[in-house]
């Protein structure tokens, strides 16, 4: 049960005085549903009203906070005309200014005679001074309410900063006092307030300084959600380490095999990762690893291997992809391998139907099928498995944690692998994937050859097609991938489809097209003839951002390379360069750049490391947009700025660490308040795994 004392707090938004069923619906879309929302809310900037000089004294477009005699109303004859009331001190005259105006609002805001205090910025018109539309007017008993520093919220439609300040300081009001969950050596040597006090400054700033990232108030507040974020992992991490898994240990004769039978030797990021997987699989204890590494490191194979040692020892695995494209592209990575083993396996997608489908879901249940690759119908209830001890998913962060763990209750303590192509930063794995252990490739497969990165402006566009007729020459095949327009397949499809009309009318049939929006059967058609048939040009939108492996690729030109992220661009560019050919990646973008896209295509001009792109895509667009924060139930951070307060994750996982070895169930004066802080920040579900032990 959630503490009484935070009762207030998660009242809804209509509760707060002033706060309708309209303006609810508009701050809940901005913020939230709850009081608590709106208090993690805080300002960008502020507007400092202190400045008080005499009418003569103001200068012009500066907010100045005036004490002034009212004058005359002279109201306007036509609605389109101003309505003016002329004020005054000892010192000069200033006209207020308002349009549409309502006159007895104002008569009676602004009585003849008496004195007013009034705020906003000063102008002058002609000769004379005016101050259109006042953001504040006040008696003199409000003059400390109005001469202060107001803070600047971010706002949304339908909602003033005076409306949102009113339903800030409403909520404000609940704010309880709490007892201290923080280690009090941590507070001394940080020098940070109480938890209440930190919220207060930082809704009421004295300065730009408080407004800060790194301010020691801001600071403290990040810190008390990353520590709810760690302490919430980690309890999951110590409840999974409960679960009882069951030894996996193969005899290795398989996987010598299979070694025996690349290409290539394994890189030493490979053999690392996989001994720490094997580790893993022979412990007692449940795995529960992230395999991240950068684009073309070699995940697959060690993905496999681990399969492997599954089927070695008598048991089912398998292998889940986000899409249709890149689960028949690990089947055909695959197969080959597997059919020279003697090891069974097939594929299921949701394009699988009728008989074809019910044969694959019998062979499962009787266990011929050793080795399963597929996409989210795998996760269907009508799917038995004779016996499934490992679970690879592949690109994690397009599936939900509740689907994880549905693919990996169709078996008995199924050990679960996840990867990823995307390098992660440290600080999202820290936050994001806290709860499992993490196996890094960082080396690229000897012999490959760096990829050449130039940025052009679309209006070479003629020169691009001239160099890729230069490219088709050399036998290259090249991709050609459409921009993002917007989030809709339909626009990015048809931005796709006119660049292939384009093409096929100076190239021919030597270009193909596929996008989201093609079926199953047309996509397959069409990667096919680009990777073994006489396509060599492949037109598509984002859809070969993952997976699509052809070593003959070695052009890729991306259009308004502008419109994508850093680490997206770096996985399209990672579709070429797989061979031992030299490859070019032409980014092409519309001018004028603006700061942000320019540092993008500067960085992946510069490095083609994945590990420093995360790093700096990270820092330019923050932790929640990287991963798709929306689509995957990652935690959303309310006040933590993982760029900025990546220092406080360290700190906060020894904390929590500590804390959690020290008071396992969370009982000492502590560990009670720290329960408030977990359901402060909603994460109840640590409590009650807590409980559950």
């Amino acid at each position: 049960m959630r503490p009484q004392v935070l009762f207030p707090l998660f009242a809804n938004l209509p509760s707060l005085q002033g706060v309708g069923p309209k303006l609810a619906e508009r701050l809940e879309n901005l913020c939230g549903p709850h009081v608590v929302d709106l208090i993690w809310h805080l300002p960008f900037s502020l507007i400092d009203r202190r400045f008080a000089p005499k009418v003569a004294e103001a200068p012009p477009g500066v907010i100045s906070t005036l004490t002034v005699q009212i004058d005359q109303h002279i109201p306007s004859a036509n609605r389109r005309l101003p309505y003016k009331v002329l004020c005054s001190d000892e010192t000069g005259n200033i006209t207020l200014v308002f349009f549409h105006a309502h006159k007895d609002y104002l008569t009676k805001m602004l009585p003849v005679g008496e004195t007013r205090i009034i705020s906003g910025k000063v102008e002058v018109f002609g000769e004379a001074l005016q101050m259109p539309h006042p953001d504040h007017i006040g008696t003199e008993d409000e003059r400390e309410q109005l001469q202060t520093v107001e803070p600047v919220y971010p706002l949304t439609g339908g909602v003033s900063l005076k409306v949102i300040s009113k339903a800030i300081n409403e909520a404000m009001k609940r704010v309880p006092e709490l007892e201290e969950w923080l280690d009090a050596s941590l507070l001394t040597q940080e020098k940070w307030v109480s938890w209440s006090e930190a919220l207060q400054t930082c809704h009421h700033p004295d300065d730009e300084t408080a407004l800060l990232p790194n301010s020691p108030h801001r600071q403290r507040l990040a810190y008390d959600e990353i520590l709810a974020n760690q302490l919430a992992l980690a309890v999951v991490r110590r409840n999974m380490k409960k679960l009882s898994g069951r030894s996996i240990e193969g005899n290795g004769a398989l996987r010598e095999k299979l070694k025996t039978l690349l290409p290539y030797t394994l890189t030493g990021a490979q053999v690392r990762s996989l001994s720490e997987i094997d580790e893993d699989m022979a412990s007692s204890q449940r795995m529960l690893r992230l395999l991240h590494g950068d684009v073309g490191s070699g995940k697959t194979i060690v993905a496999l291997l681990a399969a492997l040692t599954a089927v070695e020892s008598g048991h089912q695995a398998a292998i889940m992809a986000p899409t249709e494209i890149l689960a028949r592209q690990h089947l055909e990575t695959i197969q080959p391998f597997l059919e020279k083993l003697g090891v069974s396996s097939a594929i299921l997608t949701g394009r699988d139907k009728g008989q074809k489908r019910q044969k694959v879901l019998e062979e499962l249940a009787s266990g011929n099928i050793q080795i399963i690759i597929g996409t989210h119908a795998l996760f269907q209830d009508d799917i038995e498995f004779k016996d499934l001890a490992l679970a690879v998913i592949d690109e994690q962060h397009r599936f939900g944690v509740h689907q994880r763990m549905t693919l990996a209750s169709k078996g008995t303590a199924v050990d679960v692998l996840v990867m990823t192509a995307t390098p992660i930063p440290r600080t999202l794995v820290l936050t994001t994937y806290g709860d499992m252990d993490v196996s890094r490739l960082d080396e690229k497969p000897e012999g490959r050859k760096p990829i050449k990165t130039v940025a052009l402006p679309n209006s070479r566009l003629d020169d691009v097609v001239g160099a890729v007729s230069r490219a088709l020459k050399e036998k290259a095949k090249i991709y050609w991938v459409c921009p993002l327009v917007e989030e809709s397949e339909v626009i990015d499809a048809a931005a796709a489809e006119q660049r292939f009309d384009h093409l096929k009318s100076i190239f021919g049939d030597r270009v193909a097209l596929v996008h989201g929006r093609m079926k199953g059967p047309e996509k397959d058609e069409a990667m096919n003839s680009f990777a073994f048939g006489n396509v060599d040009i492949l037109v598509a939108t984002t859809v070969i951002e993952v997976g699509v492996n052809v070593p003959e690729a070695t052009v890729m030109v991306i259009e308004h390379a502008e419109r994508f992220g850093l680490a997206q661009l770096h996985q399209l560019r990672g579709r070429i360069g797989r061979g031992d050919a030299a490859s070019n990646c032409l980014l092409l973008y519309a001018a004028p750049l603006s700061e942000n896209a320019r540092s993008r295509l500067k960085i992946l001009r510069e490095t083609e490391d994945g590990f420093r792109i995360a790093e700096e895509d990270l820092r330019l667009r923050g932790g929640g947009e990287l991963l798709g924060t929306k689509q995957s139930g990652l935690p959303e951070f309310k006040i933590v700025d993982l760029a900025e307060h990546a220092d406080l994750l360290e700190i906060a996982k020894k904390d929590a660490d500590l804390l959690l070895h020290n008071d396992p169930e969370l009982t000492s004066k502590r560990g009670k308040a720290i329960r408030t802080l977990l359901y402060l920040f909603e994460r109840d579900s640590a409590i009650k795994l807590l409980r559950s032990g």
